[in-house]
């Protein structure tokens, strides 16, 4: 990617954020070069260069009007500051600006980390396939290492509420889809009441990531070397992540329910053999993870519902093949439904 000039970078008022990072975080001195790294409607990521000092990482709202809750530097933050008290690997985090003087927005930084991050399959086919197998067994070690952190001992026990994650998903998802559907699909509906009839009972509470997936790791010499966007992490049902990661841990010649599958290229561990390992390190019964899988299932189907709402309704910008989008919430609704019904 080519690195854009100083003044280019939407997003970044070069000479102001410069300043603060010049004052604020130790050993990086400018001049400083901003390059974006992902953006669109999540939060906007851009790697920091600095003349002298290590890289950095800056992490900001994206551009335009947000709620007022959403995509909440402070809270990102918090929760890095949190992980980095752990095992769990992680950015760590450097500093926090909540003037919005300085940026038009606030944004927080941390240390940059090298690695892959394995999005699809094209990336995965890059890495051995001994180291692979490695990093599957890393990726469900880390998973659970998150899950056995009692969020009080690194202040994150006020992150969200601990009970009831499941009812409390149902319901939000449920008001999402009636909000956002295009048309009646008789399959999310039936889900929907599967899912609150078949309801397990939740067993404690932990951290839960909530975008659990190897697209959001990076990757190094058969480990993973972070886990990032942790703005989706709250207190609840530790197997919902173990269920988001099922369905995302696709194996060779299956349809992945997104837009790619890095599992699919083979090498990796099976997802029998990545709940058997997440069972002994955490005494946990996932016995119970296609009840999880068909919920994850059915939410990403509402997400994805409400972005072909925004295109349809021309609020995205550039036109896209929405016949792909309702396909996507059919087919997920529908997995969702092969999961739930007996």
């Amino acid at each position: 990617m080519t690195v854009s000039g100083a003044d280019e970078v939407a997003g970044i008022h070069h000479d102001q954020v410069s300043r603060w990072l010049n004052e604020h975080i130790g050993g990086a001195e400018g001049p400083f070069r901003f390059q974006l790294l992902a953006g669109g409607h999540s939060n906007l990521t851009y790697l920091v260069t600095p003349h002298t000092g290590p890289a950095l990482v800056l992490r900001r709202p994206p551009l335009g009007h947000v709620l007022a809750t959403a995509h909440d530097m402070e809270r990102e933050h918090r929760i890095l500051s949190g992980v980095a008290q752990t095992t769990v690997p992680a950015p760590e985090p450097l500093g926090l600006c909540e003037d919005i003087e300085v940026n038009g927005a606030p944004f927080y930084v941390m240390r940059h980390v090298e690695g892959l991050v394995m999005h699809t399959d094209e990336a995965a086919r890059s890495v051995d396939p001994a180291q692979r197998l490695t990093i599957g067994h890393h990726v469900i070690e880390v998973l659970a290492a998150l899950h056995r952190v009692e969020p009080n001992d690194v202040g994150l026990g006020e992150l969200g509420k601990r009970e009831d994650y499941l009812g409390r998903q149902i319901r939000r998802w449920t008001r999402q889809w009636e909000q956002s559907k295009t048309r009646e699909l008789a399959s999310m509906e039936r889900a929907c009441e599967l899912l609150i009839e078949q309801q397990p009972t939740q067993v404690g509470s932990s951290i839960v990531h909530g975008d659990y997936r190897l697209g959001n790791m990076l990757v190094n010499n058969g480990r993973v070397a972070a886990v990032l966007d942790w703005e989706l992490c709250t207190l609840g049902d530790p197997l919902a992540d173990v269920g988001y990661l099922m369905n995302n841990w696709v194996d060779p010649g299956e349809q992945p329910a997104g837009s790619s599958g890095p599992t699919t290229v083979g090498g990796f561990p099976s997802r029998s053999e990545m709940l058997t390992h997440y069972e002994a390190l955490t005494g946990r019964d996932t016995s119970q993870v296609g009840y999880y899988r068909a919920f994850s299932y059915w939410r990403l189907a509402a997400i994805v519902e409400g972005v072909l709402n925004r295109y349809l309704a021309g609020a995205m910008g550039a036109a896209a093949d929405t016949a792909l989008f309702a396909d996507q919430v059919e087919r997920l609704a529908d997995q969702a439904l092969s999961l739930l019904e007996p």
